[in-house]
């Protein structure tokens, strides 16, 4: 077969790859690694970090390459047939992942190299290297009996297999649901702009009216904007209970199996929990110092939360009369609340926020701040004709990083956004090898008669993604291990929150924020608007983020084994921050694809956890201008380009010359003075 993935290739050969390709160009990535980890094992010198450790680093170079390839086409542009191979593959690459992990010789190897550390004279990142190698080998089995290791084997596989069937049945459910509308009347309140694109959708499949989907895009405005209470209520009923239908697309066995999985899995490898197993690798340590940090915070929230409820309660009673606030009310009233308080809407910003035009300013910051260039290319290729593509490169024009950017939801596409890597930075051979780094977004697409105006939502969301593009571009480190994002994963969201907070200052939204038709600057006005709006309704949002952290660490921070209904576990976990009433035919747990699909599994909490690195980190530019360079250049210097190379502790340390404090992050949501 003329397989491209068979041949060299530097950028990905998309036009080129048909789905076919995949298998037979992983199987032989599995071999050729399989064989690299037979060479370090037979070698009859004495083990050494360079023909050990640096040699195990680089033996599975291509096979990375390609599965990273074919999931994010998975996520980003799939289909029914990809979606068979990844079933496909996934089995394969757990078991080959087992091969490695729980070889014995290849283990006793490694730990001699391990034993003779402190007299080998290893600089900070091979120490760190060494040790990561050292505990992926002793966390995943390589000291058990053999009888165990083949039980590992088995969860691992089935693990694999549930978690992409997981995935397929919210994406499924997401993409059969659709609320055709045919009376103009039933879209009062929404924004002309929302009526334009469920237009368009409804005519590009041949409907007559309106079409209104569970995509972010066409979900939100809908849930925010539209007076009819039934049919804010039919679509939140329908996005709430995916998965959660008891028919072919179910998730409710698939989440309990999972979590008991998991568990089965980190006794056998001698840890408690699920929880106590991922919080061994991450800034938190314990589960305990989870339920502590959620806790404290959740004590500092909730008063402000329960103020904010009854406000909200207040208003929409004095409005419409409702006696009893929804689910399907919040994001109604609330923005109701939030025009009568600050006189501030989507509608009045959008305007100033054009596609374009953001992507631009995220460009100029990341030249005052870095000093990068971003030179739009039609010569990479690309998966979609909609993917845009940046060669990226420093004052001096040396080149950084490729960057691919995918904006607008379509079939095929997961909700939400992510950033994602197809060529990881290292140095290797006396080159400084640069990524090829991408980010993907679900965003409101143009109209005929308007372009892709963004919400200031959508503005942070692209801020948040490129901060962890910057992290995957600006990556200096010699082992790919240890490069861009693969860092601890309640560390890994400080680069892509931090970047949200100049979406906030008028220094830098003068930068880009232009009315899109007229070319004017965003008034002042505006701009102490969203200052002051910033922290509307945080104690809730706060809460609800909490919430997720909570349900997280009940599936994962205990023995499931006693949970025989999703939907009641959860009730009681959502017991002490709930504040609407429960809707029986809706249940979190079964979408959650953070913990259940994604790699958040216990560790949910990272999120509110990066947010007090972030305020803390920013309150430090704050105070000496945000575009100071000499704090730019530390935060480049000693978190952006170090990856994973040290704790992120003493990377961070670093930087700010201080331990970060939590009352940055509680003064900043307005939840202390």
């Amino acid at each position: 077969m003329d397989n491209p993935l068979l041949k060299p290739f530097d950028t990905a050969p998309f036009s080129a790859i048909e789905p076919s390709h995949f298998l037979p160009a992983i199987k032989n990535g599995i071999s050729l690694a399989k064989k690299e980890i037979d060479a370090i094992v037979s070698n009859t010198e004495e083990p050494s970090f360079t023909n050990t450790i640096e040699a195990l680093t680089y033996a599975d170079e291509l096979l990375s390459r390609l599965t990273s390839l074919f999931f994010n086409l998975n996520s980003a542009e799939t289909n029914d047939e990809i979606q068979k191979i990844a079933q496909e593959i996934s089995p394969l690459l757990a078991e080959f992942s087992n091969d490695i992990a729980l070889n014995l010789d290849l283990f006793k190897k490694i730990e001699a190299v391990y034993k003779q550390r402190e007299q080998l004279q290893l600089n900070p990142e091979q120490y760190t290297l060494l040790e990561k190698h050292y505990k992926s080998f002793s966390r995943n089995g390589a000291n058990l009996p053999e009888g165990k290791k083949e039980k590992l084997r088995d969860i691992d596989k089935e693990l694999s297999t549930l978690k992409l069937k997981f995935g397929e049945n919210v994406l499924a459910e997401t993409n059969t649901f659709e609320m055709l509308l045919t009376k103009a009347s039933d879209l009062a309140g929404l924004p002309d702009g929302a009526k334009e694109a469920a237009k368009a959708m409804a005519e590009a499949k041949n409907k007559e009216g309106w079409l209104i989907t569970l995509d972010y895009p066409s979900y939100i405005p809908f849930i925010t904007y539209a007076d009819n209470r039934k049919l804010r209520k039919q679509l939140a009923l329908a996005f709430g209970s995916r998965g959660f239908n008891n028919d072919d697309l179910d998730n409710q066995d698939i989440v309990l199996s999972i979590a008991n999985l998991r568990h089965e899995r980190a006794q056998l490898l001698g840890y408690t929990s699920h929880a106590h197993y991922i919080l061994e690798e991450r800034m938190a340590k314990t589960p305990d110092n989870v339920f502590l940090f959620l806790n404290e915070i959740l004590e500092k929230a909730k008063p402000a939360a329960k103020r904010e409820f009854k406000q909200l309660e207040n208003f929409a009673k004095e409005l419409d009369g409702i006696d009893q606030l929804q689910k399907w009310d919040s994001a109604y009233y609330s923005e109701k609340l939030k025009q009568k308080l600050f006189n501030l809407n989507d509608e009045k910003l959008k305007p100033y926020f054009k596609l374009e035009n953001v992507i631009d300013g995220v460009f100029i910051i990341a030249s005052k701040l870095f000093g990068l260039r971003f030179e739009k290319t039609n010569e990479i290729d690309t998966y979609h004709e909609e993917v845009l593509t940046y060669k990226v490169t420093d004052l001096e024009g040396n080149f950084i990083s490729l960057f691919y950017a995918d904006f607008h939801p379509r079939p095929g596409k997961r909700n939400g956004a992510w950033m994602t890597s197809y060529k990881s930075q290292m140095h290797k051979d006396n080159t400084n090898i640069r990524p090829h780094v991408s980010i993907v977004c679900n965003f409101t697409k143009p109209t005929p008669s308007k372009p892709s105006l963004l919400t200031f939502n959508e503005v942070t969301t692209l801020f948040h993604e490129f901060g962890h593009a910057l992290h995957g571009m600006l990556a200096d480190t010699t082992y790919p291990d240890l490069s861009g994002t693969n860092v601890y994963w309640d560390f890994v969201e400080l680069p892509s929150q931090v970047m949200e907070n100049w979406c906030y200052e008028k220094e830098a939204l003068e930068l880009f924020a232009k009315h899109y038709e007229t070319g004017e600057v965003i008034p002042m006005e505006l701009i102490r608007k969203i200052k002051e709006s910033s922290t509307f309704m945080e104690g809730m949002a706060t809460l609800r983020q909490l919430s997720f952290g909570l349900l997280d660490m009940s599936w994962h921070g205990q023995d499931p084994s006693e949970i025989k209904s999703v939907k009641e576990h959860e009730k009681s976990v959502f017991a002490d921050t709930s504040l609407y009433p429960d809707v029986a035919e809706n249940c979190m747990s079964t979408a959650f694809s953070h913990i259940f699909q994604g790699g958040y599994s216990a560790g949910y909490y990272s999120y509110k956890w990066a947010e007090v690195l972030d305020a803390d980190a920013f309150e430090y530019f704050k105070e000496n201008g945000i575009f100071n360079s000499d704090i730019a250049h530390k935060f480049k210097a000693h978190v952006l380009s170090r990856g994973g190379t040290e704790d992120p502790m003493i990377l961070y340390k670093r930087f700010r010359g201080q331990e970060p404090k939590p009352e940055a992050l509680l003064k900043r949501a307005g939840l202390i003075k």
